[in-house]
């Protein structure tokens, strides 16, 4: 990367507003919050959840909506019951899934329309690239 006028180098100095990180959460309410982001990070787990935005579904509804086997169906929810991002529920031989509370449904449409904001201003999808 070449350097431009007015660019900042090391040499050059500046000074930064004094701030403090003792607002932070402890270490490990970050960690479950990466757990979180990991089990969000499968496109078919978000998908199961926005498919939760509209309320509580049947394991066999998911499954014929999906078109996924059912043995695949449990693996994924199974995990984001785990992760505490949905609450299971059975009736008779059904079972039944929902979001865990309004934080997963909030965090879900975020999301999702944060990613729709992006496309919409054609930002590049480039892992290597590096933020500021």
């Amino acid at each position: 990367m070449s350097m431009q006028p007015g660019d900042e180098t090391e040499s050059t100095p500046h000074r930064h507003p004094p701030r403090s990180a003792s607002g932070q959460p402890p270490a490990s309410a970050m960690e479950r919050t990466a757990q979180l982001f990991r089990a969000l990070g499968d496109t078919p787990r978000l998908r199961l959840l926005h498919l939760l935005l509209e309320g509580e579904w049947c394991v066999s509804e998911l499954v014929a909506t999906t078109g996924e086997k059912f043995s695949t169906m449990s693996q994924r929810l199974r995990i984001l019951r785990s992760e505490g991002l949905v609450n299971r529920r059975r009736d008779g031989n059904h079972i039944f899934y929902s979001l865990q509370d309004q934080h997963v449904a909030d965090l879900i449409r975020t999301a999702v329309a944060h990613a729709m904001e992006l496309e919409s201003v054609d930002v590049p999808i480039d892992p290597n690239t590096d933020a500021d």
